[in-house]
């Protein structure tokens, strides 16, 4: 079995809770009651009447600013057009409900998808002569349901979610065109929606739970984890960060068939996404921090709108990882397709 050094086994998420401190502002009325005390004094009814008439007017006049940027509230219009918002419902202001299928990660199909390096290796013994089909297709379908509302208090949900992201030889017609690599993985997350300040951005939710993933296939070519995963997402405007990480649940020697997988997938990865008039600009980022053998992976996305839900997807990855027979692989892939759209 594969002996985790000291800091492995001591792995701790940490994440740094930023508050705003908000002073609400002070009326002092001290001004308007000695005014209404010296237009009492005035011993004419007609004077006095006029006195209270002008301190009535100015206060109009006071309150009329106010009332104009109540209706700007920039903070609740731009919670409107939130990706994390639509994503994970978490407005409160709106219908939000159980049992509904959403998209979870991004759903697309690449029919043109060149790798310029495919591995090999896993079918050498099943080799008929023919090496494997560098351009393919690569598809991936992720939903995900809501299976509890506030489940403590108002602030957490809990999630289902489905992920299932295939590698098909379509061009291979020699082969009856088979399918190379499928990966399967579900997990069940607890969804906190969160109000706070971190790195200059508005974090909307952090999520924690468990991740199972596996390529269904049997030895020697079978590939499975389980990890403890936990995801902080932070908004600004129309850029969106998320943060995540992981803990892998150790497998015994006998049933490990990756015990090296963390050195080349490492404890987590970023993403980010940029929206502009209906285009998303994404990137994945994935190291596994470690001097010696470094090992990361990059992915390049470009979303175009085609119509209201279906995009032309521009995606780039360059690393190790992208599947789980290729995880120990460096891939270097482009690829060309559609897009289900889920951020307008």
């Amino acid at each position: 079995m594969k002996t985790f050094s000291v800091i492995q086994r001591k792995y701790l998420i940490i994440i740094i809770c930023v508050s705003l401190l908000i002073i609400p502002a002070k009326y002092i009325w001290a001004d308007d009651q000695s005014n209404f005390v010296d237009c009492s004094k005035l011993e004419n009814e007609v004077d006095r009447l006029t006195c209270y008439d002008k301190v009535a007017r100015q206060k109009s006049d006071k309150a009329a600013p106010s009332v104009a940027r109540s209706d700007e509230t920039p903070e609740l219009d731009s919670d409107k057009k939130s990706y994390l918002s639509k994503l994970w419902e978490l407005d409160e202001d709106k219908p939000r409900g159980k049992y509904a299928l959403m998209m979870h990660r991004s759903n697309y199909i690449l029919p043109f998808s060149y790798n310029s390096s495919p591995n090999e290796e896993p079918f050498q013994a099943n080799s008929t002569g023919e090496d494997i089909e560098r351009t393919e297709v690569k598809f991936q379908l992720s939903l995900k349901v809501k299976l509890w509302q506030d489940i403590i208090g108002k602030d957490v949900d809990l999630w289902f979610g489905y992920t299932q992201k295939s590698f098909w030889q379509l061009y291979d017609f020699a082969e009856s065109s088979p399918f190379r690599e499928t990966n399967y993985e579900p997990e069940v997350l607890f969804n906190f929606r969160t109000h706070f300040r971190l790195l200059g951005m508005d974090a909307r939710m952090i999520t924690v739970g468990l991740n199972h993933q596996s390529n269904g296939r049997s030895e020697p070519y079978s590939r499975s984890w389980n990890r403890i995963v936990g995801n902080l997402g932070l908004e600004r405007g129309d850029t969106t960060l998320i943060l995540k990480t992981w803990y892998r649940i150790p497998d015994s020697a006998e049933k490990d068939n990756n015990p090296d997988i963390d050195d080349y997938l490492g404890y987590g990865e970023i993403w980010g996404y940029y929206v502009w008039n209906g285009h998303r600009f994404g990137v994945m980022l994935r190291n596994n921090l470690k001097f010696n053998d470094n090992r990361g992976a990059v992915q390049l996305e470009w979303s175009i709108p085609i119509s209201e839900k279906v995009g032309f997807y521009i995606q780039y990855f360059n690393g190790y990882g992208e599947s789980m027979l290729d995880y120990y692989d460096n891939a270097n892939r482009i690829s060309l397709g559609l897009i289900l759209i889920n951020w307008n």
